[in-house]
């Protein structure tokens, strides 16, 4: 097999062992502070502020580096109405008669229900689409490899960049979600959506629901060698 091809990494940051430190923390400071949020302002977002954040979620890292993710950002009126209207159909079948009981009780501290007036309010919808399979220059199809991982890692990326620009994102998965394929005219057979982020400015007085995060000590440990003094 034919070795890769390889440049060099490129220059990176002159930073110290504490200006690592220091940025690491500023960045978990203002990540923690990010909130999911159901109501927006309708004060508009301009194309460029999404496009650079879709820039960013297109430089994640993927399985076999196929990047096998397709992003749909919508502002349409038209198109957010229809939109809205199918997800609470199937968010109405869900809360009534496909959600179990214990499920619906893990929602209701978020007060949740079938009713999706920000899929409207929002001025950006973006629709992330996970491509099952590609195609060869010649034609053949390709499939891709770790794609569920690589269009989570992206999806992260995507919502941080916002985050960073100072808006506000909603995470939004009715189920099934086929009907963006046909509302956005995406290939049914090759992708598939992976979820609806609602983009925008939080609503003047937006408040969200009273929950906490677990602390970082409940979900992360560390296994490190001993030191020479143990």
């Amino acid at each position: 097999m034919k070795p890769p091809t390889t440049l060099p990494l490129g220059r990176q940051p002159a930073l110290t062992a504490e200006d690592r430190v220091l940025r690491a923390r500023r960045f978990a400071e203002e990540m923690s502070a990010r909130r999911s949020v159901r109501h927006f302002s309708p004060e508009p977002v301009s194309r460029e502020l999404i496009a650079h954040c879709l820039h960013a979620a297109c430089s994640a890292p993927s399985g076999a580096n196929q990047q096998p993710w397709h992003f749909v950002a919508v502002s349409d009126p038209a198109l957010k109405r229809r939109i809205r209207a199918a997800a609470e159909a199937e968010e109405r079948e869900f809360y009534t008669r496909r959600a179990p009981e214990e499920w619906l009780q893990a929602l209701a501290p978020l007060g949740t229900d079938a009713e999706k007036p920000f899929l409207e309010e929002a001025p950006w919808l973006i629709a992330v689409f996970l491509q099952r399979f590609g195609h060869a220059a010649d034609g053949r199809r390709l499939k891709h490899y770790y794609t569920d991982e690589s269009v989570g890692i992206a999806t992260g990326l995507l919502i941080a960049a916002c985050h960073q620009a100072g808006l506000a994102t909603l995470t939004h998965t009715p189920s099934p979600m086929g009907f963006l394929n046909d509302i956005l005219d995406r290939p049914r057979r090759s992708e598939r959506p992976f979820l609806l982020l609602v983009v925008g400015l939080p609503a003047e007085g937006a408040r969200v629901p009273a929950i906490s995060r677990k602390p970082p000590a409940e979900v992360v440990s560390f296994r490190e060698a001993p030191s020479a003094t143990d």
